[in-house]
């Protein structure tokens, strides 16, 4: 019997642990996109399944505090193992102010940019496009002052 726990603990502990290394893959990868000297600062790993019943997406929020007269760069990007495409929207409270997909044009950026204009607390929403299962991994970089 104890055997039998032991094989099962070791097979859990070993799949976390290669999860966890996918995970950092995927963060060293998406690093290496993010555009001229700007320095990294968090990361979100997120894999999410499909849409429910209703049709909404998952969605995973994350909130950060942010500095006015800062810039900063948000990029995602999305791994192979997984249909979905990820989408990375910030607001501040109830308004927009920057996605990496353009619903009405169709168009991905894969990320973008924001000048904050006032310090405060804003949210961070990930999902992937047309409610497919995905993981995808979302940096948050500083790129200068303004």
């Amino acid at each position: 019997m104890k055997n039998i726990i032991v094989i099962i603990l070791l097979a859990i502990f070993s799949s976390i642990k290669v999860q966890a290394q996918m995970d950092e893959a995927l963060v060293r990868e998406c690093a290496k996109s993010v555009a001229g000297d700007a320095t990294y600062l968090k990361d979100f790993v997120v894999d999410l399944g499909p849409a429910e019943a209703d049709g909404r997406p998952p969605q995973a929020k994350y909130s950060m505090i942010l500095q006015k007269n800062n810039e900063y760069n948000f990029t995602i990007c999305n791994s192979d193992t997984k249909p979905g495409k990820g989408v990375i929207q910030l607001f501040d409270t109830n308004r927009l102010q920057g996605s990496s997909f353009i619903e009405t044009t169709g168009k991905d950026f894969g990320g973008f940019n924001f000048k904050c204009q006032k310090t405060g607390v804003y949210h961070l929403w990930i999902f992937f496009q047309n409610g497919e299962p995905g993981l995808a991994v979302s940096i948050v970089s500083f790129v200068g002052t303004m």
